[in-house]
């Protein structure tokens, strides 16, 4: 029995001659420890290594979360709603909201689209709440790290005393 539903508006819906119309939604709810999302992190430069040399067999850190992946596997978002150490610098507080904790894509889809689902998916289960990520520039190939964040629809908020590039989502309406 499988572990994993489809995120999506419904059952897919079919052209004439039976041409199959793909869903906007492109994720499949999974969960933390799913092995094949595991391979996917392994890959990921947040990876946690263990001095004792343990392995790790969940990859998500606690808190409220939903894990995201492709149907193929090549692509996988991980949402985390968390009491998060990490200061605004603006603010002075601690950064609130939904934070990306993990995103690898290594398929055919465009970064800024999974991004864009992921969105919308979080914004279903947290309504108006920030969305926010950290990148960490020297570990990106990217001469623009955060760029497919920034292409849907996120910018760039700060820098944190680590060096980690801040890049946030706020929703419609809503100020920091």
């Amino acid at each position: 029995m499988s572990f994993t539903r489809r995120f999506g508006d419904g059952p897919p819906r079919f052209k004439k001659g039976n041409a199959r119309q793909v869903s906007m939604a492109d994720w499949w709810i999974t969960k933390d420890g799913d092995v094949n999302c595991l391979a996917l992190y392994e890959r990921h430069y947040s990876k946690t290594r263990y001095a004792d040399g343990r392995k790790v067999s969940q990859f998500v850190g606690p808190g409220e979360t939903i894990v995201l992946r492709t149907d193929e596997y090549d692509a996988m978002f991980v949402w985390r709603r968390f009491i998060d150490d990490c200061i605004d610098l603006r603010t002075g507080e601690k950064q609130n909201g939904v934070n990306c904790a993990i995103f690898r894509n290594e398929g055919r889809y465009r970064s800024s689209d999974l991004i864009r689902q992921a969105d919308a998916i979080a914004d279903v289960v947290w309504p108006n709440q920030r969305h926010y990520t950290y990148v960490n520039a020297s570990k990106i190939r990217s001469a623009n790290p955060g760029f497919c964040f920034i292409k849907a629809g996120w910018q760039r908020c700060g820098v944190t005393k680590n060096g980690l590039i801040v890049l946030e989502r706020i929703p419609t309406g809503r100020h920091v």
